[in-house]
């Protein structure tokens, strides 16, 4: 069983030929509103992997709380537990080039009041994976941590977007997950190397635990207990690289809620 603690948001995107720079306007070629937010996405990526999932967070009383909401209600994701608040729903404002590049602005909205809390103990033991990232509140990802490590789940923590956070809940983390960008921001705090394989290879070292940097195009490198790996991305038409960081994380816990050993994993 997976849980996921995440963001539940409506994404808006325009496609462009390129991206706007600051003060410019640019003619858009489409547009679309589909579900979106890390967490949302997360665990919709490892509902279709084959997994049993259910998702904590919030949405509004809006008219986007039901859109939010409609690939994971169709994929068969538990949202039993999604609460609904008296905020706005989470929305992300979204660019993507012709070359499948983005740029993306997130209001948080509801997902500002997702509360560890709502993930009760019962939902967490030895067979459960938990999955969080950063679009809902630090202290609250801080918080289940703590609880879901103390009751023997595996937690995934997928440190996007970047910010600071304490080094304590990495020794209680059993995967992290970054791109070049977020393991270079992490680097001064956690004093271990930005380039991704000294990244991956001294956070092991430092606590004992694994770490991935995503690097787009280029695949990725995690450590391990006895080496560096390095994974190439499968050779695709890119289309849109929205979510695709989000894909990686759902299809991994996914493999390991499957209990595929971790080098076959990746």
């Amino acid at each position: 069983m997976i849980v996921v603690f995440g963001s539940i948001n409506l994404d808006l995107t325009a496609t462009v030929e390129r991206l706007p720079s600051a003060g410019e306007t640019r003619a858009g070629h489409s547009f679309s509103i589909t579900p979106g937010g890390k967490g949302a996405n997360q665990a919709l990526a490892a509902r279709r992997a084959g997994s049993s999932v259910a998702i904590y967070g919030a949405v509004g009383r809006d008219a986007f709380a039901d859109p939010a909401l409609a690939l994971l209600r169709k994929d068969g994701v538990d949202v039993s537990n999604v609460r609904v608040v008296d905020l706005s729903t989470g929305v992300a404002l979204i660019h993507v080039d012709a070359q499948g590049e983005n740029a993306i602005t997130v209001v948080a909205g509801a997902n500002a009041q997702a509360s560890a809390d709502w993930v009760p103990d019962a939902a967490l033991d030895t067979s459960t994976i938990v999955v969080m990232q950063f679009e809902v509140p630090l202290p609250e990802v801080e918080a289940l941590t703590r609880q879901a490590h103390a009751a023997g789940s595996r937690v995934i923590l997928n440190a996007a977007p970047a910010q600071r956070f304490s080094a304590e809940i990495l020794r209680q983390i059993d995967v992290l997950i970054v791109n070049e960008i977020e393991a270079e921001m992490l680097s001064d705090a956690l004093e271990i190397a930005a380039p991704p394989e000294q990244f991956v290879s001294q956070y092991r070292t430092h606590f004992g635990r694994d770490a991935i940097v995503s690097l787009g195009p280029r695949g990725l490198v995690a450590s391990s207990s006895t080496a560096v790996i390095a994974v190439a991305a499968p050779n695709v038409n890119i289309v849109d690289t929205v979510g695709a960081g989000d894909a990686l994380v759902g299809a991994l816990a996914a493999a390991l809620d499957r209990k595929t050993p971790w080098m076959r994993t990746l």
